[in-house]
């Protein structure tokens, strides 16, 4: 399948970004190597993230970026050490909004999600799909809800995590659908869909990043996005709103964070040398291989209200569906 669609979109967003890549304060961010945490492990869509702009970054700036896998904790561990390091923009954070908007929500954390940390930069987003096995006897969104009615309490769905979006979209859909699917939370989202696959679990709500391989193998079947619009990646694929359900619109962008302490000057340096690094063709082509879209370029107060906003959003929603860890 052609990744045309999706990279002419990430070229666009590079243009839009041009004026970062063009700002001398970028290259001159840092004359000593840069720590980049990850709070994941190895393998997952943020490192993945993090390893393709750490290369540029690297190229770049000339001195090594370093990553750091720091899994653990719902994102706690790779956050706090962040929060530890001195506040001079040498110890970055790249990571999913995820572990800030989400996480926090259930889970008692050591940080304020919104105050201690600021984001820098974001990159790309990754949007939701419903995915089950090629085994099951539904090949459609509406089929599935029948096929889950005629079985009640006897299928269930996977999430990454308690607390993630995949766990919000599985609550909200049983609520709407009246249907009765079970939750069964995962560490990540491989082992989840090692199940789905196997026919253990009917279901699950994942990342485009690690479904859309599968997709393309025939080993999953996608039934709807948790999106606004179609993905030129998967057109066949229509939205959970076109469908009838637009409470099911979930999607997180990955990024470049730094202790709130970090000084504006250097978050702005810091942010001139993400995007430069992001606009490089090699780099787009890689995100919108691995089934990212682009985010439009954004200046920190906007980022950061973004943050607050996506944060606040899913404080609604727990409350609403009385969603539990």
């Amino acid at each position: 399948m052609s990744h045309r669609p999706a990279l002419f979109a990430f070229r666009k967003v590079a243009a839009a970004v041009i004026l970062a890549a063009a700002m001398p304060a970028a290259m001159a961010w840092t004359s000593k190597p840069v720590r980049m945490l990850v709070p994941a492990p190895a393998g997952g869509t943020m490192d993945v993230i993090a390893r393709v702009l750490a290369e540029q970054l690297t190229v770049d700036l000339g001195q090594p970026v370093v990553v750091d896998n720091k899994p653990g904790a719902g994102g706690g561990i790779a956050i706090n050490t962040l929060l530890a390091a001195p506040a001079d923009g040498q110890t970055i954070l790249v990571t999913l909004t995820n572990v800030f908007t989400e996480v926090p929500q259930v889970m008692k954390v050591s940080f304020d999600p919104v105050k201690d940390v600021k984001p820098v930069a974001a990159v790309s987003k990754v949007t939701m799909v419903l995915v089950g096995s090629p085994d099951l006897p539904a090949r459609d969104l509406p089929a599935l809800i029948r096929y889950v009615k005629a079985n009640p309490g006897k299928l269930s769905f996977a999430s990454p995590s308690a607390g993630t979006v995949g766990h919000y979209a599985g609550m909200i859909m049983n609520q709407k659908a009246g249907i009765d699917l079970q939750h069964v939370p995962f560490a990540g989202s491989p082992p989840a869909l090692t199940q789905v696959m196997g026919g253990q679990i009917a279901v699950m709500y994942d990342g485009m990043v690690t479904s859309l391989p599968m997709i393309k193998a025939g080993k999953l079947r996608p039934y709807a996005l948790a999106a606004k619009q179609r993905s030129p990646l998967l057109p066949q694929v229509p939205t959970f709103a076109e469908l009838g359900y637009p409470d099911i619109d979930f999607s997180n962008w990955g990024g470049v964070f730094v202790s709130a302490r970090v000084p504006a000057e250097v978050s702005q340096k810091i942010q001139a040398a993400v995007y430069k690094a992001a606009s490089k063709p090699h780099v787009q082509e890689r995100f919108a291989a691995l089934g990212m879209e682009p985010v439009p370029a954004q200046g920190l107060p906007e980022l950061s209200q973004a943050l607050r906003t996506e944060y606040e959003r899913n404080a609604g929603i727990v409350k609403t569906y009385h969603i539990q860890p």
